[in-house]
């Protein structure tokens, strides 16, 4: 069920993921006009940044690239991004492409013209976005979410168990593996999928071992390599810990947990901002305090439901005491990250990071409720009868205690009652917190109002992408149920000469499908040329072909063939214009 959802929330949003490090400027600016050839351009940012190999893209007049040195920050200044320009440009227009990853993990694009001597006679043509490939976006996020989820289980069990001491710990084992395997999994898939996610580009097939240096010289990749290390470590120190001491073990999984938390805290919101070390303290207690509460709702749930023995009054009061210092620490930490997202009240409202929030604030009002509840009837079960009456059993217990039994069926019935409200109530916990974890991680993703507003005072305008991309959506319709939908087309650079050709297919709710065949073809009605087939091939999610050659400008007909099945198909026209 948690899959499921997740699959459905991150392949229906196809919106494009909010920047988090805004230019605040530029040298040369935006649209300005120089006597004499700059030698560099640098840029500025609102908070410090990681540069790419490509991190600039500079074209001339002629909309040919010029060749740029390797990037690198101004006089050591972490949130400055600078390359050298070629010498002697020539007189014209000129169009700058870059695009760099913020403090917090998620890459940033632009583009921004400058002139020598004076404006080119014909202004370059409008650039395209390109922010991210969304196949490489939905992929990156389903893993981001994989994750929260698995260290929640991975790290909830483990407290649940240390801490709650559960007579039978054997339905525990299956969570504790299944949260590790999935965290491996999941980091491993993000460190692949870091270098086109940073570069806005598809997954390659294979990934290539060149791009792992660059990763794994930015803070988003370390912390990667980190988590994957300490998850190794931690699957080695487990059979030398077995047999050791309680203590032993409960430090060696606090400092295990500490540092785990920390590879989240040190790539994200926490690590860009203000009060950098409070919000990075603040953000791993969060994290743990998520992790103890929720995962160990779920280890709660399989002790109560699968233990062979029932598990006595004490493991669930000392939950029930877990559970209230982790809201505790929740709520505390909450508060404050909410404080240093926000900025100001009116940004609960008007910024989507404020409205994400609020949804979050809800559903986590929600939760208290159902938490408060599984408290009242934990105590109520926890409280021993009159003397001469037995000690109410627990939810999910296979039957009465042994020994004489001295109550009759009115003590039975309230029994039964509270056994059944505290299964309820938990339950209810546990489905309202996967939707708090949901809309936690969404957050994570979502630019911070406080940011937002500092984004406000960046020059204007921005455009971002690369000059003469070309960005289509054409719909299509086979006249079959679920034969609808849309086509989302890249072309870039969209000019005469050699183009790359990128095609997503989307079905009738917007939602990523999979069809089996997509093919582009381009007429030149004027000149009698074509039709060329741009020889579109199966990528594992989406169409793509780096071949795909126009000899001419002019009004070119495009037509897109979609099969949805091995007999719906249709085409569709677009006209598409193709300059020098």
């Amino acid at each position: 069920m948690l899959l499921g959802a997740l699959l459905i929330l991150l392949l229906t949003g196809t919106a494009p993921a909010s920047a988090h490090a805004a230019l605040r400027a530029s040298d040369p600016e935006d649209g300005s006009v120089v006597k004499a050839p700059p030698t560099h351009i640098t840029l500025t940012f609102t908070e410090s940044v990681g540069l790419l190999e490509d991190s600039f893209r500079v074209y001339g007049p002629d909309n040919r690239r010029l060749h740029m040195e390797e990037p690198e920050h101004a006089a050591g200044s972490a949130d400055t991004a600078r390359a050298a320009l070629p010498r002697d440009l020539a007189e014209g227009t000129y169009t700058v492409a870059w695009r760099v990853v913020s403090a917090d993990s998620h890459p940033v694009s632009g583009a921004f013209t400058f002139s020598v001597g004076k404006p080119s006679p014909t202004p370059p043509a409008a650039p395209a976005g390109q922010a991210e490939h969304p196949v490489t976006k939905s992929l990156y996020d389903t893993g981001r979410y994989l994750a929260y989820i698995a260290a929640a289980l991975l790290i909830g069990t483990a407290a649940f168990a240390a801490l709650c001491r559960p007579p039978d710990p054997g339905p525990l084992r299956a969570p504790l593996l299944f949260g590790w395997w999935t965290l491996l999994v999941t980091t491993a898939a993000l460190l692949i999928l870091r270098a086109p996610y940073e570069k806005g580009t598809s997954p390659a097939p294979v990934p290539a071992l060149s791009a792992f240096p660059d990763t794994l010289s930015g803070r988003p990749g370390l912390a990667l390599l980190s988590r994957m290390a300490l998850l190794l470590t931690a699957a080695l120190l487990v059979p030398v810990l077995r047999g050791r001491p309680l203590r032993i073990r409960v430090a060696a999984g606090a400092a295990f947990s500490v540092a785990l938390a920390l590879t989240w805290a040190s790539a994200e919101h926490a690590s860009a901002g203000i009060q950098v070390p409070v919000a990075m303290t603040s953000s791993v207690l969060h994290l743990l305090a998520m992790a103890c509460w929720l995962g160990g709702l779920t280890a709660l749930l399989l002790t109560l439901h699968r233990a062979t023995t029932p598990p006595p009054h004490a493991t669930v009061a000392r939950f029930s005491r877990l559970a209230f210092t982790s809201v505790t620490v929740l709520v505390v930490t909450g508060v404050y990250q909410s404080w240093r997202g926000l900025g100001s009240w009116s940004a609960l409202t008007e910024t989507a990071y404020g409205r994400t929030l609020t949804v979050k604030l809800a559903a986590t009002v929600f939760l208290l409720l159902a938490a408060a509840l599984s408290r009242r009837w934990t105590a109520l079960l926890a409280v021993p009868q009159e003397a001469g009456e037995r000690v109410p059993a627990l939810v999910g217990a296979a039957g009465p205690p042994p020994g004489p039994r001295t109550t009759d069926m009115t003590t039975a019935a309230p029994e039964a009652l509270h056994r059944r409200a505290l299964r309820r109530s938990v339950l209810a916990e546990v489905v309202v917190a996967v939707v708090v974890l949901l809309v936690t991680t969404v957050l994570t993703g979502t630019l911070p109002s406080r940011a937002e507003a500092e984004a406000a005072k960046a020059p204007e305008p921005q455009v971002a992408g690369l000059p003469g991309a070309q960005a289509l959506t054409v719909p299509y319709d086979t006249g079959t149920p679920g034969g609808s939908g849309t086509v989302q087309l890249t072309m870039d650079p969209g000019r005469v000469g050699e183009n790359g050709l990128q095609a997503v297919v989307f079905g009738p709710q917007g939602a990523l499908i999979f069809v089996p065949e997509v093919r582009v073809t381009f007429t030149l009605p004027a000149k009698d040329v074509g039709p060329i087939d741009a020889g579109l091939t199966d990528r594992g999610g989406y169409w793509a072909t780096n071949d795909l050659t126009l000899p001419l400008e002019g009004a070119w007909t495009m037509k897109v063939t979609v099969r949805v099945s091995d007999i719906d198909q249709v085409t569709v026209e677009r006209r598409v214009r193709i300059t020098r």
